[in-house]
């Protein structure tokens, strides 16, 4: 653990250092800007793990005000980095093959800096701006699926799906109202959640909070959840003993059934597991539940890993997270080389899956190429002999 903060502590620091050696020479004929550039800039990169090294003493609004504006700069030094990187490459380019003006080059530095600075400083707010203001958008996705049943008392359910809230210092109870009141909005018959509906940095008076906002949720059939990472960073127990004073059944390895309907499993984390602990397989869990063995299997396994067991143990269909379909455009594309379903829907053989990419942002409270989700499941049994 130590080996990785170390890692990423030297990461932040030398893109913090590019990025303001840079601005500081693009700026270089204007001292003041200058001067003014660099105080903002490492005092901002400076607040971001001061934050969060206070959060783990005390856990309060000036910490909560810290992360949060440390946050937003791990969005902003991400399209700083790009957008540096870019102009860097460009004047690597003409180097070889001159082809820029000659105010934006070495040669023309005391006009071309400020304006080339100027134009990537505005680029990178503007995008910053647009992604915060796109992740307080909650859109609905619609899903009309046939899953075959050999038996079970229903033939049509509507299931709503949520994950990734991360309710906590930075998604707070305005937030969790909007995504309650679109929830109840969509008459769900039973409601799954799956996983990190908590962040790390929650406190207990933001729990005592959203306790009563969640409790507002309707659904006959019941809430469900699997935990997620989050919930075992922040106090696994703690956690799973709020969701559950908010009326939330957890599953953790365990299936139940779903009045007569469906047979619902949530997995435990693979964050949780010790050293050398192996993840219960699927089946395993299954023989000890106690459950049918003739109705559909609904899975909520929070990180969309090892598909394949799902398919093997004759899932019907199992609902993810954890992804945040990249959140910020190119981590998408990162994504996409790590797991095989990033976001959406995907169909092996027989069993179905959907990765959400969540109601809420963890990190920057900004979302750029990707949309916070609800998500309503139309399902429809079809009797099999």
């Amino acid at each position: 653990m130590l080996v990785f903060v170390f890692i990423a502590l030297a990461v932040y620091g030398l893109v913090n250092l590019y990025i303001g050696r840079r601005g500081a020479q693009a700026l270089a004929s204007c001292p003041g800007a200058r001067r003014a550039f660099l105080v903002l800039f490492i005092g901002l990169a400076v607040v971001f793990p001061v934050g969060r090294i206070l959060m783990n003493f005390s856990k309060g609004w000036l910490t909560s005000i810290l992360v949060e504006v440390g946050t937003f700069h791990l969005a902003v030094i991400l399209y700083a980095f790009m957008a540096v990187l870019a102009v860097d490459f460009v004047r690597l380019i003409n180097a070889v093959l001159p082809f820029l003006p000659k105010g934006l080059t070495a040669a023309g530095a005391r006009t071309g800096g400020p304006v080339v600075f100027a134009v990537v400083a505005g680029i990178v707010v503007m995008t910053v701006a647009w992604g915060a203001w796109n992740a307080t958008r909650l859109r609905t996705v619609d899903l009309d699926l046939r899953i075959p049943r050999k038996s079970g008392a229903s033939e049509r359910l509507t299931v709503v799906a949520a994950s990734d809230l991360h309710l906590g210092a930075l998604v707070g109870p305005s937030r969790l109202e909007k995504v309650v009141g679109r929830i109840n909005a969509l008459q769900p018959d039973i409601v799954l959640f799956a996983g990190d509906i908590v962040d790390e940095t929650v406190t207990e008076a933001i729990e005592e909070k959203l306790g009563g906002i969640m409790r507002r949720l309707k659904a006959p059939l019941g809430l469900f959840a699997c935990p997620g990472n989050h919930e075992f960073y922040s106090g696994l127990e703690r956690n799973l003993a709020c969701l559950r004073s908010c009326g939330i059944t957890v599953l953790q390895d365990k299936a139940v059934e779903v009045a007569g309907t469906m047979t619902l499993l949530g997995r435990r984390d693979p964050s949780s597991l010790a050293a050398g602990e192996k993840r219960r397989l699927i089946g395993a869990i299954l023989t000890g539940s106690g459950t049918p063995a003739d109705l559909p299997i609904v899975v909520l396994d929070h990180q969309p890993i090892h598909l394949e067991e799902a398919a093997e143990a004759g899932v019907a269909l199992q609902i993810s997270g954890h992804t945040h379909d990249g959140q910020m455009f190119p981590i998408d594309l990162i994504n996409g080389l790590i797991y095989e379903l990033n976001w959406g829907y995907l169909r092996k053989g027989d069993t179905q899956y959907y990765v959400t990419s969540g109601a809420g942002t963890w990190g920057p409270p900004v979302r750029i190429g990707s949309r916070a989700e609800i998500v309503r499941i139309r399902v429809e049994f079809v009797r099999i002999p």
